[in-house]
């Protein structure tokens, strides 16, 4: 009896051991007897990814992690168990995110040919793609403390916010709106004034345009009228003569300036003797000035000018009695 009873209680005992053992890989969803390849996923940070953690694709579990290590560079690698048969996407990449509430975490696979929302996720998957290599891209989504952290700092920011609105729009800040409100009235009708004023001012302004217009079609007419008598003109030939004219003054001016400068030539040739007569005529002027000289006597004596005006008439009478007595004063013989 008291054998049976110590095989009825190990009996239970291994049963008891087997059902555990049994519950709990039925938990873990561990799924024995399937194996799989490794593959490594490279992150920055893995938040509470840990050992054992479901690996999913598209909702489902597909592996599990197997191990998290450090690696150089900042990098933090894990190790995905991936289960046989499993068909992955052309480019894998690795979310690590918060499965639950309660701290639960998961490593979701996604294709890295499907755009990305979040920008910090696409940074951090572009940052471990660029380390190459055939670790696949890794990012972390934050888990829902560091959501609720984020979200008690942007209430506090809404609260702050809230409160300087508050004190912005106080009873002195809508008296003075209301009064910036009536000077921006009072600006209105102010401009309004203006622009009827500049709207009379443009029409005085078209106005003396029109008149303005009326005036160039006057000139433009009369323009054309003198072209109208050029052209005649041209057809008369009256242009070309008056040309011609021109040209032959302009020949004559030619040849008179070259005439010119012959005298000037001539004139610098002939300096020293004009210096000469210059030097002449004033040494007779200073004479008359000084009345030396007989040319200055006869300037400054009127006595003088009289005696001599006696003896050219003496002069003259005698040269007359000659010419009217030669025989007088002159006797020919010829033996």
């Amino acid at each position: 009896m008291r054998r049976r009873d110590d095989i009825l209680v190990g009996a239970t005992v291994l049963a008891a051991l087997v059902a555990i053992v049994g519950g709990a890989l039925w938990l873990s969803e561990s799924q024995l007897g399937k194996g799989g390849e490794v593959y490594v996923a490279r992150f920055r940070t893995v938040g509470g990814l840990g050992v054992g953690d479901p690996v999913v694709l598209r909702g489902v579990r597909v592996g599990r992690v197997r191990a998290i290590r450090l690696a150089p560079r900042n990098w933090v690698e894990a190790e995905l168990q991936i289960y046989e048969g499993v068909s992955l996407p052309p480019k894998p990449a690795i979310i690590a995110a918060s499965a639950s509430l309660f701290g639960e975490w998961q490593a979701g696979i996604i294709n890295l040919e499907q755009p990305v929302d979040d920008p910090i996720v696409q940074r951090d998957l572009e940052e471990a793609m660029r380390e190459g290599g055939d670790r696949w891209p890794g990012a972390t989504l934050p888990d829902i403390g560091q959501l609720t952290a984020q979200a008690g700092r942007i209430a506090t920011d809404i609260a702050s916010v809230s409160s300087r609105i508050q004190t912005v729009f106080d009873s002195q800040a809508v008296l003075e709106l209301q009064e910036a409100i009536r000077d921006f009235g009072r600006v209105s009708e102010r401009l309004t004034q203006f622009t009827q004023q500049q709207t009379e001012i443009l029409g005085e302004v078209g106005v003396n345009l029109r008149q303005g217009s009326d005036v160039l079609a006057d000139a433009a007419r009369s323009l054309s009228n003198s072209l109208a008598r050029v052209d005649s003109a041209t057809n008369q030939g009256q242009l070309l003569t008056i040309l011609n004219h021109t040209q032959a003054a302009a020949e004559n001016m030619a040849r008179a300036a070259a005439d010119f400068r012959a005298l000037l030539s001539a004139a610098r040739e002939n300096q020293a003797s004009l210096l000469r007569i210059i030097e002449g005529a004033d040494s007779v002027a200073t004479r008359l000035r000084d009345r030396s000289g007989t040319l200055g006597l006869l300037v400054g004596d009127s006595m003088l000018y009289v005696e001599t005006r006696l003896a050219v008439a003496e002069l003259r009478r005698l040269l007359a009695d000659i010419q009217a007595n030669p025989r007088k004063y002159f006797k020919f013989s010829v033996f």
